[in-house]
Formats: structure tokens, sequence, C-alpha cells
């Protein structure tokens, strides 16, 4: 008979147990030194202080440091305006760092070397449809898809963009624009974008990816302009679509199409349920038309829709209507609604919010077509425009007018007014 072996567990612990133990022990030292190594850090506040100050903390904590400089007349030169990372924030190896720098105030000499006039005409182009065709696809002038030249061809629609950049043209919302809030650099001009009528080819969504996100095709409206977008980041690509009661004519992709645009720096307005003439309506019809569009806008994206109206064919012709005051204030449905601003169905450009003859609640607009120049298509209104454009004097928060035209400044603006 065997005898049995006795079990050593000394041995087992000297030789398993404690080995694995102290190795244990040394990753959980290794986590917690990482740890420590690794404190978070937290983005300094940088504003209204000296540059070297944010060129020696970007080089410490390895931040790929971007340095853009405008004219201030607030901040004094050479400190910072802004920056890209809010005070406080976790910042990380090789994050981009964006700040603004002050060169200063500006000069009187610089204003009139520019031509600053912030009192200026500016240019709110209304398209409607961007189909995909080259000119030569059509039988009718330029760009133009029909006689009237409402529908654009995608060929015109990108030579369009690029003749507004080439010539110091840089895009705002439409919003702003109501709003005075003009964010437009030094010696440039703001141009606004419209689209009536929310057709499919403003935004043709293809299909979803496997996140479920909108696949949008580049020959679109919004194709064209985020392809634009990239190429120009300077341009600040925008625009305002306004939907009937289809809203994009894709029940399948409607709301998802509505959230993209708002995320991501579009508008959606109200051009009424069913593009009617709202002059030769009721009432009660003209508030259903108003107030049906905006109760389905609010419905998707409540809130962040803008509450301005395009009307139908630009009627009624005359504030003096009827039907007008249904337009601005209303109800349906027992929920009220109010509108800030109408747009028409314009010719020319309109006048500067900071203009005695602003009137927001009855804009023109520049039909974007071609007719060789003439009556009031894009390359006549750019012509007059030359020589009455608004250009910016780089500061949202400030007015800068030649004194000669003071007696044209309206006498409600609130921002700080110079004169030159």
């Amino acid at each position: 008979m065997k005898k049995k072996r006795k079990i050593r567990y000394d041995r087992i612990i000297k030789i398993i147990v404690l080995p694995l133990l102290l190795f244990i022990i040394m990753v959980l030292a290794i986590k917690m030194f990482s740890k420590i190594s690794k404190k978070e850090i937290l983005m300094t506040n940088f504003i209204n202080k000296e540059v070297e100050l944010v060129e020696s903390y970007a080089a410490d904590n390895n931040l790929n440091l971007d340095i853009t400089y405008e004219y201030s007349e607030s901040v004094t030169k050479d400190y910072i305006i802004s920056q890209s990372i809010s005070e406080n924030t976790v910042i990380n190896d090789g994050d981009d760092l964006n700040v603004v720098v002050s060169l200063g105030q500006i000069d009187r000499d610089v204003y009139e070397e520019l031509g600053v006039n912030e009192l200026g005409k500016v240019p709110i182009m209304m398209y409607h449809g961007i189909h995909n065709l080259n000119n030569s696809d059509t039988a009718y002038v330029g760009g133009n898809v029909d006689i009237d030249g409402y529908q654009r061809t995608t060929e015109a629609f990108k030579d369009d963009l690029e003749f507004y950049y080439e010539n110091g043209y840089r895009m705002i919302r439409l919003i702003d624009y109501v709003n005075g809030d003009i964010d437009v650099e030094l010696g440039k001009s703001p141009i606004v974008l419209t689209f009536d009528d929310g057709l499919k080819n403003n935004i043709f969504v293809k299909g979803l990816d496997e996140e479920g996100n909108i696949i949008i095709d580049e020959n679109s409206a919004v194709g064209i302009l985020e392809a634009f977008k990239k190429k120009h980041p300077d341009f600040n690509v925008t625009a305002t679509f306004f939907v009937n009661g289809e809203l994009f004519e894709q029940p399948e992709y409607n709301e998802k199409i509505i959230e993209w645009l708002i995320d991501n720096g579009y508008d959606v307005g109200n051009h009424t349920y069913s593009h009617g003439k709202l002059n030769s309506m009721t009432t009660d019809e003209v508030q259903e038309e108003i107030g049906s569009v905006y109760q389905k806008l609010n419905a998707i994206v409540p809130g962040e829709y803008v509450n301005i109206v395009a009307l139908p064919f630009g009627i009624p012709y005359s504030q003096t209507d009827n039907n007008f005051a249904y337009i601005l204030n209303g109800s349906y449905n027992n929920i009220s609604y109010s509108t800030v601003a109408t747009l028409r169905v314009g010719w020319e450009s309109n006048y500067s919010p900071f203009s005695s003859s602003f009137d927001k609640t009855y804009i023109k607009r520049i039909r974007a077509y071609d007719n060789n120049g003439e009556d009031f298509d894009i390359e006549m209104n750019f012509k007059v425009l030359e020589s009455s454009r608004y250009i910016s004097d780089g500061d949202v928060n400030m007015v800068v007018i030649k004194d000669k035209d003071s007696i044209y400044l309206n006498s409600n603006v609130t921002k700080n007014v110079i004169k030159y």
C-alpha cells in the first residue's frame, strides 16, 4: 500500500500565492501612480490677458495654438479677446486652442480706406429649387431652369457661391440680420441666403447610415453648401429654409431633416401651409395657414425654428392689407403665434438693420436668377451694391457709419456708434 503524499501548503503559498499577490500590488501601484501623474488639467481663462501667457501655456501643455488678430475698441492691443476652450474645461495633449488677439482700436484711416459703411444695403437672396443640371442643359438664360428663373441649376448655384465669396461677402443668419447682430469680419459684407417651398432638391436624403443619420445628396442645395463650407470655412455657410405643410416632401425623413438643419447651423421658417394667396383668404384661413406650420415645426424642434414668414407670391403687396396683421399675430387651435419678420418676393437688396428705413416686418429680397444684367437679376443687383453695400467694421457690438450719413441712423440703435 502506497503512502499518501503530504501536501506542503507552505510551499504552494511561497511558489504561487505570494508572487501573485506581489503582481497584483504592482499593478495597483502602477495604476495609482498613473492616475496621480495624469491629474486632470483644466483650461485657464486668458481673456483680457497678454498673448505671451497663452503662448507659454500652450507650449507647456502641448496644445495646438492658432492665433488670429482683429481690431477691438474694448480690448487692449496684444491682449486676448476670446478663446475656443472655455475656462475649467479638461484639456489633453494635442487639443486645438484658437484665440483671437486684439490689434487695439482701429485708426479712423482704416475705416476710410476700407469704406466701412454699416448703413449700407444687405442682399437677401431668394432661391427656390436647385436642379442637378448644367447651364447648357436648359433652354433659358444662364442658370435658369424655368422662364422666370425661380429654379436654378447646380452649376449656376455653385458659381453664385463663388461669386459672393470672391466679391467679399460673408454669410450671416437671417434672424441675426433681423436682430441687428451682424458678425462679419472687418471690410467684408453680409449676405443672407433663403430658400422657399421646402422642395425635395433643397436637401434630398438618399437614405440613412448605420447610425441612423441622414445621407444628403451632394447635388442638392445643402449638399453643395456643405461642400462649400469645407472649401471656405470663413464663408460662415448658413441659410434659412421656408417650408409649407409638406415640409421637405420626404415624409419618412422630414423630422430628421429639420433636426439636422438646426444642429448644423441652418434655420427653418414658415412659408404657410398651402402656399395660397393670403390677401384673398378670410382672417381665420390666414391664421390656419400661419399657425399650423408654426405648430408643425414646434412639434419637431420646439423653440428652435425662426418666427419668420416668407410670403407666398410676395402677397399681400401692402402692409395695409386687412390680413397683414394676422400674419404677424394670431391664433390657431387656441395656440397663439407671433411673427417677427416677413419676406417679400423681391427684386433688390434691403436696408441695414441700423437704418431709419429698416422695417423687419416687410423685407425685400433679390431673386437669384440671370437676365443678362437686366430686370434686377443677380448681375444687376451686385453692380448696384458696389457703391451702396454694407461694409463691416468687424465688431458685432459696434456700428460704424460715415458722419455725413448720420441722418439715416435709426434712433433706436443701442450699440456703440462711431462716426468718421
